[in-house]
């Protein structure tokens, strides 16, 4: 727990506080305030099959009684059920799954558990709060990539309650799962813990590990009961049932206690233009981040590209032609910007990162234990950093108390943020989803959010974070410029009292299945039961195809993996191993980046920052995965610029609405970065553009995309040249309102634009998702295209600019700096397009049909 005095401030004056730096009430940047009552708990007895040692221990520490949420799914899993867990932060899920496991344990001194969970950090809590309880012959061992070889020898062979990851799990527990031999035999329990995080490709994957650990299992003669903890989530019990590959029980009725939160929606304010580029830089994000629609094979790019079609680019002002093709809306860590001379800017809002360090200085100086959730490594970065240097100017020593944390840093610098937030020494992080599943922040008062994290169950995830203690609390919600943001903290309904979205995997995704049947194989050759577990019909037709490559051998007894190593298999999409960032006058490794994002982020001449010191890149290695840096501070950020293009490869299924066309099929994205801007610091002038020589990258996912007819447009009343910047504009906002309705975020898909593509022959918009094979968001937007872009036309049709603006249609990281773009024109296109889709019929569905 938090071990610093709690602020004097009540949620109401702390946000009092806040706003006060307002002129007056009408220029609020409040837009709602949701006041969400205190609820009572609920506890029940403890069961009676409950270890007498555990819940002595656990009454010791301080719970006297579970919650009847906890005693309902402990139960369950006691007698044999799968089990989902699916309630709010802070219900305490986590004492569901300990209940039965450490039971089990403390009962059957043979008997093994594994816990899963996506970040190092939520293993590292759960492996403290288990040491706490101070159980006898349970020893726990936390085991994952900074788990030294010794220790990783004395876990497997001591060890009965193993932490770890999905990771860990494919790349050393499954392939050498003869050394792992007597733990899996005696493998009683599995838990997943914040199961809501295995969502897209990433969750494809790891249901397919899951399915390949409980193969594995069995032939030792294991078989453990599933118990999986989630955030609040549309269908839980389903979204396990496809993870785990077995019917899931869901318990979701919370009856845990909740202190009052007051949950504010902030919109920061108009500012004139032209404006400090340092502000608004949105930088890449933790993961593998997309921009302007470039997205390489291994998962979405961070950058901001031009992007030509047939051949032809521009840049800055140029109005391309007719047949020009334009990318965007995907952010990244590059805000590609016309020329400041060439163009006149239009008044945009004060950013939203420059905000929340703002917000985050007045918390501290209030004495406000305070966490900001920043989406990107670059923003935590510099939000940390504003806030350190303005806590300093008022009090000298104070910006000691505040850090950023995110992925990326070593093991050593992660765990002491960890023990000094711990401990109290720090008051207020600036930090990425890192902490969104993390280090159990008892005590905090305030979250601030900097940007819609995507789904509302991370809002929810973060938001939960403060007042975890029972007491009151305050969330705030800072809107970025861009249409999301914008609609939301002006459609508050669109938030509050709706339920959050289903997560969305597919294991069946043909990029995810064979190679996965692969691995399995290598461990184990595949039998016909083997091909129902994983699947059915869509594992044999995989099976087929890699026996027809190669890839496998049929024999008698099964098919067989044909090479000598094991394949090479990236679940989390990262395209391989991640670039070490390393000072080249000491050998120093500061931190790494995801391959995705390396071109992007640590290409040769780029600034990168690394807690709150500027370095520059002086060369990008690839082929050994590194990148040598020295430390300057340069008067200039650098944006680097990529060019991308769509080809249609097949049609799944289509609506035909007349002049209209909607289509939901498979599409290859290229894309290069090919130069990169620097830009003065102070003003955002462009210095120079600099070429760059990186390799073309190849993305065959699936796209969501229409046609409209130039007759249905002209009928309209968009005229002929103002037909690229209107579909532009549409593209634009489409990217930005899609997280609305799907399990994603704009850092998972992108898009493209244009007004005669060579493969529809007509005026196109493509919205497509940065995976490949696809991560189920195309899928959806396609289902629910009315409500999609219903609300993206009435995002654009309401804001009060008259040109477009970045709460409406403008990308702050469009290559093309957002030129040409129509807003009117972009409204008559959607307003077509919905027109003719009411009154169409069924989709149509095609077998792959060539274009």
């Amino acid at each position: 727990m938090l071990c610093v005095t709690s602020t004097a401030f009540g949620p109401a004056e702390l946000l009092h506080l806040l706003r006060a730096r307002t002129a007056s009430a009408s220029e609020s940047p409040v837009t709602h305030v949701e006041e969400l009552p205190a609820r009572a708990g609920r506890t029940a007895r403890w069961p009676d099959w409950a270890a007498p040692d555990l819940v002595s221990a656990l009454t010791t520490r301080g719970i006297k009684s579970p919650w009847e949420h906890q005693a309902t799914a402990a139960s369950l899993a006691a007698a044999g059920t799968h089990v989902v867990i699916a309630t709010g932060t802070g219900s305490g899920k986590s004492l569901a799954y300990q209940l039965p496991v450490l039971t089990r344990l403390l009962d059957d001194e043979r008997a093994t558990a594994l816990y899963l969970s996506p970040t190092k950090a939520l293993a590292a809590d759960q492996l403290r709060a288990v040491t706490r309880l101070g159980l006898s012959g349970v020893r726990p061992a936390t085991y994952d990539g900074d788990t030294s070889r010794e220790e990783r020898e004395w876990i497997r062979q001591h060890s009965r309650l193993i932490l770890t990851n999905p990771d860990m799990v494919h790349h050393s527990l499954l392939p050498g799962h003869s050394r792992w031999a007597s733990f899996l035999r005696r493998l009683s329990y599995v838990v997943i813990d914040e199961c809501h995080a295995y969502r897209g490709v990433f969750g494809s994957h790891v249901s397919h590990v899951i399915r390949r650990l409980r193969r594995t299992a069995a032939r030792y003669g294991g078989k453990p009961t599933f118990v999986l903890a989630s955030a609040t989530s549309g269908d839980p019990a389903d979204a396990a049932a496809r993870l785990t590959g077995l019917p899931v029980t869901a318990v979701t009725e919370d009856a845990s206690p909740r202190g009052a939160m007051t949950f504010a929606l902030w919109e920061p304010p108009l500012q004139p233009a032209p404006v400090d580029l340092h502000d608004i830089t949105a930088p890449a994000p933790a993961g593998p981040a997309l921009a302007a629609g470039a997205v390489p094979s291994t998962g979405p790019a961070s950058a901001a590209g031009a992007v030509p079609s047939a051949g032809s680019a521009f840049a800055g002002g140029a109005v391309p032609s007719a047949g020009s093709a334009f990318a965007g809306g995907g952010l990244s860590g590059a805000i590609a910007l016309p020329d400041l001379d060439e163009v006149e800017l239009p008044q945009v809002r004060r950013s939203a990162l420059r905000e929340t360090a703002d917000l985050l200085t007045d918390a501290v100086t209030a004495g406000t234990r305070t966490l900001a959730f920043i989406r990107s490594r670059r923003g935590a970065e510099v939000v940390a950093t504003i806030a350190r240097r303005q806590l300093d100017e008022a009090v000298p020593g104070l910006g000691d108390r505040v850090a950023a944390y995110r992925a990326g840093y070593l093991r050593e610098d992660r765990r002491e943020i960890e023990r000094a937030l711990l401990s109290g020494e720090l008051l207020a992080l600036a930090s990425t989803n890192a902490l969104e599943l993390g280090v159990d922040l008892v005590g905090l008062d305030a979250v601030l959010i900097c940007g819609y994290p995507g789904t509302r169950a991370s809002l929810w995830q973060q938001a939960g974070r403060a007042g975890r203690a029972g007491g009151e609390a305050l969330a705030v919600l800072i809107a970025r410029d861009d249409p999301l943001d914008t609609y939301l903290v002006h459609h508050p309904e669109a938030l509050f009292g709706r339920p959050v979205e289903a997560t969305v995997l597919d294991p069946a995704n043909p990029y995810v299945l064979g190679p996965q049947l692969c691995c399995a194989a290598s461990e184990a050759p595949l039998t016909e039961a083997d091909l129902t577990l994983f699947g059915g019909e869509p594992a044999r037709a995989a099976v087929e195809g890699l026996t027809a490559s190669g890839a496998l051998r049929r024999r008698p007894s099964g098919w067989y993996w044909t090479h000598p190593g094991r394949p090479d298999v990236d679940l989390r999409g990262a395209g391989g191993a991640p670039v070490s960032v390393v000072e080249a006058s000491t050998g120093r490794l500061l931190g790494t980046v995801d391959q995705s994002s390396s071109h992007m982020m640590l290409h040769e001449g780029a600034v990168y920052l690394h807690q709150g010191v500027t370095f520059v890149v002086d060369d990008l290695d690839l082929d050994d995965a590194i990148a040598l840096v020295h430390q300057e501070e340069p008067d200039y950020s650098t944006h680097a610029r990529d060019v991308t293009d769509v080809a249609v490869l097949g049609v799944r299924s289509r609506v035909d609405a007349g002049p209209i066309s909607l289509f939901l099929g498979e599409v290859e994205v290229t894309s290069q970065v090919i130069s990169y801007q620097r830009r003065r610091v102070s003003t955002g002038e462009v210095i120079d553009t600099k070429p760059l020589d990186l390799p073309v990258r190849d993305l065959r996912t699936v796209a969501v995309w229409f046609t409209i007819t130039p007759e249905a447009l002209a009928a309209a009343g968009v005229e002929p040249p103002d037909v690229p910047g209107a579909l532009h504009a549409a593209e634009h906002a489409a990217i930005g309102l899609l997280p609305l309705i799907a399990t994603c975020d704009r850092w998972d898909i992108g898009g493209l634009s244009t007004a005669n593509h060579a493969d529809t022959e007509a005026p196109t918009v493509f919205v497509y998702d940065g995976h490949p094979g696809g991560a189920g968001f195309a899928e959806r937007a396609y289902a629910t295209a009315a409500e999609w872009l219903s609300a993206t036309r009435e995002a654009i049709a309401a804001c009060t600019c008259e040109t477009g603006c970045p709460s409406c249609v403008q990308s702050p990281k469009c290559g093309n700096g957002n030129n040409p773009l129509h807003k009117p024109g972009a409204v008559q296109v959607l307003d077509t397009v919905l027109a003719a889709l009411s009154s169409a019929g069924r989709p149509i569905p095609h077998q792959a049909e060539a274009t």
